[in-house]
């Protein structure tokens, strides 16, 4: 690089650095350095000035039938909830992006619950599933004996519909999206090539459309680990057994000021989001060289 090139990419370094130094503080006062205290934290056997104790944390948290049950409970939780939702999105966004009767109209549906607060969609659930309920009146009214929705193993089926319903119109905008940036050439060469619709699925759609798919599924993903909201405002800090989560789980060690637990939680879990978001980058780039 000559010297003019230097000169004029320190500058532009340096513009570009002034801007982002406010976002950049706030990030790293209110975010980085907190996080990267309770990592530490979660090294020691008290807070404020406690002696490090290594992994003793961790192992404790590891053996805490507690944990395990939350960790397991938020694993079944993503692994269902999130291949639904994909599967969902996928579905919707090939039927809008064809020609069909109120397909705008359908479109601001679907997006209509992002815009909704989350506690006037946990009423709305809860007047439904209540024992007293909707959903128990109309069984009532059949003849069909009452159910405690929220006391069953019903209540994970539960939360699974509700956070499909609230993010399913976000991922569909997104596919719909990717979609729609596949050019039209490319199936009206297969279609002269005699490649049916299935095959113009196949080998066009799905592949011109995998780096969307592999973003909507991060973000699926980050999304599933922030359902602890629904579940606290639904069934409070000590739910059924099957709806307790990671959240809740770090939620009551807050209360009980258990610090070290608290944060080796934390860290646990962010270390797993951080883990597989990077192998699904690296897969999405591994996949794109292929086809390039």
């Amino acid at each position: 690089m000559s010297r003019r090139g230097l000169r004029r990419w320190r500058g532009d370094g340096m513009t570009a650095a002034l801007f982002l130094a406010p976002s950049l503080i706030g990030f790293s006062v209110f975010y980085l350095i907190p996080f990267l205290l309770g990592v530490y934290e979660s090294f020691t056997d008290g807070a404020l000035g406690g002696q490090f104790e290594g992994f003793s944390n961790y192992s404790e948290l590891l053996h805490s039938a507690s944990f395990r049950k939350a960790a397991g409970n938020t694993m079944l939780f993503t692994s269902v909830g999130v291949p639904l939702l994909i599967a969902l999105s996928l579905t919707l966004a090939l039927l809008l992006n064809r020609r069909i009767f109120l397909r705008s109209t359908l479109r601001t549906a679907f997006m209509l619950p992002l815009v909704v607060p989350v506690a006037s969609v946990v009423t709305v659930w809860q007047i439904f599933f209540d024992w007293n309920g909707t959903l128990n009146a109309w069984l009532h009214a059949f003849g069909i004996a009452r159910i405690d929705w929220m006391q069953s193993n019903w209540s994970m089926s539960i939360v699974i519909a509700m956070y499909v319903w609230k993010n399913i119109g976000y991922d569909m905008i997104l596919l719909l999206a990717g979609l729609q940036s596949i050019p039209k050439d490319y199936y009206e060469t297969a279609s002269l090539e005699g490649a049916g619709r299935f095959r113009q699925f196949r080998h066009i759609t799905l592949v011109y459309l995998t780096p969307t798919l592999f973003f909507v599924l991060l973000i699926s993903i980050i999304n599933s680990f922030k359902v602890f909201r629904e579940t606290y405002l639904l069934a409070g800090d000590y739910p059924y057994d099957r709806l307790y989560m990671l959240q809740h789980y770090m939620n009551n060690m807050f209360f009980e000021l258990d610090v070290q637990k608290l944060t080796a939680a934390a860290t646990m879990m962010v270390a797993f989001i951080v883990i597989l978001a990077s192998g699904l980058l690296r897969a999405e780039r591994r996949f794109r060289e292929l086809t390039e």
